[in-house]
């Protein structure tokens, strides 16, 4: 269960800065907001896994298997083939994890629009919203 409570604790302190940076505004933080929506992503997802038990507590994911893969890829995208096995909701939560991680680089380490950010906010929220939804049925709540 220490695990699981290091999850949520970093999950908390990724929503925390997120709400900062947006308080002081999603322009003047484009960097703030590219880290912790894909850190937190990996955590809230690793996480669910943890809890049903389709991957090891200890093992880990990295934001690098979500690149998107190309059309007509002939081999399993990344995330596929690092995290083979079913569970609800998959196809669109590694859709969502794709988007933001397609975003993470420019807001990180380039010059996004606003447009731009708060698309990967929105994309964030609807990938928190089902994994909330996920850890809950699990018995995880995740306050904030």
């Amino acid at each position: 269960m220490a695990g699981i409570n290091i999850h949520i604790k970093k999950i908390h302190e990724h929503l925390e800065e997120l709400e900062d940076a947006i308080a002081i505004g999603v322009e003047k933080r484009p960097a703030t907001i590219g880290m912790h929506i894909s850190a937190c992503s990996v955590e809230l997802l690793e996480l669910y896994l943890h809890k049903t038990g389709k991957i090891p507590i200890g093992k880990i994911i990295k934001h690098e298997w979500f690149k998107r893969p190309r059309p007509n890829q002939k081999i399993k995208p990344l995330a596929e083939r690092k995290l083979p096995f079913n569970f609800p909701k998959k196809k669109e939560i590694f859709e969502l994890m794709y988007d933001i991680e397609e975003s993470r680089n420019k807001l990180i380490y380039g010059n996004p629009t606003k447009t731009e950010i708060i698309a990967m906010l929105n994309a964030f929220n609807k990938l928190k919203e089902i994994l909330i939804e996920l850890l809950e049925n699990e018995g995880i709540e995740i306050w904030y």
